[in-house]
């Protein structure tokens, strides 16, 4: 019989507790660097949250993306993002909203036409206005927020208010991360972006509750073991699960990242950094704050679900 492969030896016992202090350090440094990015660049809001025009366009070989973008440079329309859409024959033309109403951005589309000519297939055309992008800004802060108030929630529900509190502490420091890391780099931030963020609060929470059913479980076996080392035997006896999730994870992730072209680029940034992140505070953020919201043993059914041998 085959033996399940482990990226971490059985029988690692690292103190990852005792270094709690300075995993806090680490993100304070983290979060504080992206308050200073938000405050000081802001983020750069794609068409969906600011308003403005996207084509998208087809030609009949390979699209020369230098090409149109000298053509298109000098019609005034001020900012022009263009990028391969997919096959080479595609492409996608960005376009900021132009002043005035849908009279004059209607013209401005009429302007890119003209100048790019009939060699071109003109496959869709969209307008978003200020109050469509304003809404759709609030709809995903909206979005974000319920996705926070379900999971805690689930895990007030599944263990207990302590385990929800950090569960919550860690989920937020994942999100609040990667929004500071599109600020950094000034990527575009749009409503794939927000897809990305719900996505990466799934996988983290994911990390962090199985995580949690072991804490649960040894708390039950071993009582009258001080909580930092029933952490720690809990976090190490899950660490290759956790390991091997990420790896594989990432290996898909950095696929599309590098062959997936401009157009998952920057969600699939937003994931990889996500899954970094998700895996570092489920270890070191999620499961020591427990440490400081007064978790009794006396508390809750530590009498749930076993994590499998093989997860050991």
């Amino acid at each position: 019989m085959l033996k399940p492969v482990r990226f971490v030896p059985a029988g690692t016992k690292i103190r990852f507790v005792d270094k709690r202090r300075l995993a806090f350090a680490l993100s304070a440094i983290i979060l504080l660097s992206s308050v200073f990015c938000l405050t000081s660049l802001g983020l750069n809001f794609g068409i969906d949250f600011r308003g403005g025009i996207l084509m998208e366009i087809r030609g009949s070989g390979e699209v020369n993306i230098p090409q149109i973008r000298d053509k298109l440079s000098t019609l005034g329309l001020g900012e022009v993002s263009i990028q391969e859409f997919g096959k080479k024959t595609d492409a996608l033309i960005r376009i900021q909203r132009q002043d005035g109403a849908e009279k004059e951005q209607m013209a401005a589309i009429k302007k890119v036409k003209d100048r790019l000519g009939d060699i071109f297939d003109y496959r869709r055309t969209e307008f978003v206005g200020p109050t469509v992008g304003a809404e759709l800004k609030e709809a995903g802060i909206i979005a974000v927020c319920l996705a926070l108030l379900s999971i805690l929630i689930y895990i007030w529900l599944r263990f207990e208010w302590q385990f929800s509190l950090g569960a919550i502490v860690a989920l937020s420091h994942d999100i609040f991360s990667t929004i500071g890391l599109f600020a950094l780099l000034q990527y575009e931030f749009n409503l794939a972006t927000v897809a990305a963020i719900l996505t990466i609060a799934g996988y983290s929470i994911n990390d962090t509750v199985v995580v949690y059913d072991r804490v649960r479980e040894n708390l039950r076996k071993y009582r009258q073991l001080e909580l930092s080392e029933v952490f720690n035997m809990s976090i190490n006896e899950t660490l290759s699960r956790t390991m091997m999730t990420s790896v594989t994870t990432l290996l898909a992730l950095c696929s599309i990242y590098f062959f997936g072209g401009e157009v998952l680029a920057d969600f699939a940034l937003a994931m990889i950094w996500g899954v970094c992140i998700g895996t570092y505070s489920s270890i070191f953020i999620a499961v020591p704050i427990l440490l400081y919201v007064k978790l009794k043993r006396g508390e809750g059914d530590y009498s749930g679900l076993q994590v499998p041998e093989d997860e050991r």
